[in-house]
């Protein structure tokens, strides 16, 4: 049995305070005012800012407000409206990003342990604990989503533009889309989509465990049928929650490829967090029937997921960048004017880092390797959603500082101490699943 240190629960709790602290610090420092917004960007003292504001807010009226139509001498009114509300947005939409961030790893998680049940594979039975401890998250993490998500309906904030009754009486598309994008059968979706995910979470867990005091497969068929069938829901599911809470941040802009191009962000991220959790494990002597192959498939699962993402966001970024249609390319438009540095730092430390790093066979097998790996593509893949988030909430108003680094460390703590505490309250290694042995002997 797994018990939880003492050094990494203070370690995970001193993470949530300085994490709260750096939250605290985005909240109280964000303008009440029009008059205090535009204090804060002269404050700055970079012309630049004004600048590319009333670009963004050009870009804002033209894709998500249609007020094109307003009086020239209302421009100046709702530049510093619009101004406002991307400084008042920033706090929300950093805890948003890492809200977000730290639930699709345990979702994507999810998926990878429904697909080794459902494919029945020999080599995974060992890390089936570890996949249930990560996904132990998904109960904190859902209800902190769900949270956020009521928060937005009840107008605490402006990251969802067609939640604001006026944007949407200018705007023929918004009233358009009135019958999904409405904040009633917003919440419902997400209620749905939570509670369907957690659910079956429970369930096969429940029935791993009691595998290991059975007489019979029985408990494993049952997995094996619930998994299967979890799939044909997950994707449905994954797919809309995307457009929801995400794509839907942008609401005059969208893509069919989007909800592969999250499922690629959120699976690849959970298999690397599988992969650094097992070797943290094995560095404390436990899950010791678990060797090289297993981490090394792992590292293959996580290079492997990175050229598949690459593929999924080159296929929406090139058809889009060469179609060249107004209503479309703004979207890239926009993140390569006014966020380069994340735009392609995500493009280098998502593919080429991969790439580079993971392809060697023999650097899979090395433990301390696979750990820098896994930080590198977990930051990038941060960056991933910071980049679908953040450009349409804060505009150019964006900033690394308190309320992102301090919304990444109370999610950070959280997370690591909801799963390990997880992961103590049951035995590492399963008894009786009836591929155990082949994953204990497994070699590659």
């Amino acid at each position: 049995m797994y018990t939880i240190s003492n050094r990494l629960k203070i370690a995970s709790i001193i993470l949530m305070v300085l994490g709260a602290i750096g939250i605290g610090i985005g909240f109280v420092s964000s303008p009440g005012t029009v008059q205090e917004a535009k204090a804060m960007v002269a404050s700055h003292g970079d012309s630049h800012v004004n600048a590319h504001a009333e670009k963004a807010t050009e870009h804002h009226s033209e894709e998500s407000s249609h007020h094109a139509a307003v009086e020239e001498a209302h421009h100046d009114a709702s530049h510093d409206e619009h101004l406002l509300h991307q400084l008042q947005n920033r706090p929300w939409a950093a805890v948003y990003v890492a809200a977000f961030f730290f639930f699709m790893i345990a979702l994507g998680v999810l998926a990878f342990n429904a697909i080794q049940r459902a494919a029945q594979a020999g080599w995974s039975p060992l890390l089936f604990r570890v996949m249930e401890g990560i996904t132990s998250y998904l109960v904190p993490g859902g209800i902190i989503m769900f949270i956020l998500l009521a928060c937005s309906v009840a107008h605490f904030n402006h990251l969802f533009v067609w939640m604001d009754p006026e944007v949407v009486a200018h705007d023929e598309l918004l009233q358009g889309k009135s019958g999904f994008l409405n904040g009633t059968f917003f919440l419902i979706r997400a209620a749905i989509f939570l509670g369907g995910w957690i659910f079956y979470r429970e369930y096969t867990r429940r029935l791993s465990l009691a595998q290991d005091e059975a007489n019979d497969d029985s408990n494993f068929l049952k997995n094996f049928r619930a998994s299967a069938g979890f799939l044909v829901f997950y994707l449905v599911t994954e797919s809309m929650m995307s457009w929801d809470w995400i794509m839907s941040v942008d609401p005059h802009w969208f893509s069919t490829l989007f909800g592969w191009y999250i499922f690629a962000s959120m699976f690849v991220s959970g298999i690397t967090v599988i992969a650094m959790v097992t070797i943290y494990l094995k560095s404390k002597g436990l899950l010791q029937d678990v060797n090289n192959s297993h981490i090394h498939d792992l590292a293959k699962f996580m290079f492997g997921i990175s050229i598949f993402w690459t593929y999924l966001w080159f296929s929406q970024f090139m058809l889009i960048w060469y179609s060249n249609i107004p209503e479309e390319v703004t979207y890239y438009i926009t993140r390569i004017a006014d966020f380069k540095l994340p735009f392609f730092g995500m493009i280098v430390m998502n593919f080429l880092f991969p790439v580079l790093i993971l392809m060697n066979s023999d650097f899979k097998r090395l433990n301390w390797f696979v750990l820098m790996a896994g930080v590198v593509i977990l930051a990038g893949h941060y960056l991933d959603i910071f980049n679908a988030i953040m450009p349409s909430t804060v505009g150019d108003q964006w900033f690394i500082g308190f309320p992102e680094i301090g919304s990444i460390l109370f999610f950070a703590g959280i997370f690591i101490f909801w799963i390990f505490r997880a992961l103590s309250k049951a035995p590492l290694q399963p008894k009786r699943n009836p591929f155990i042995e082949e994953s204990k002997h497994f070699h590659y």
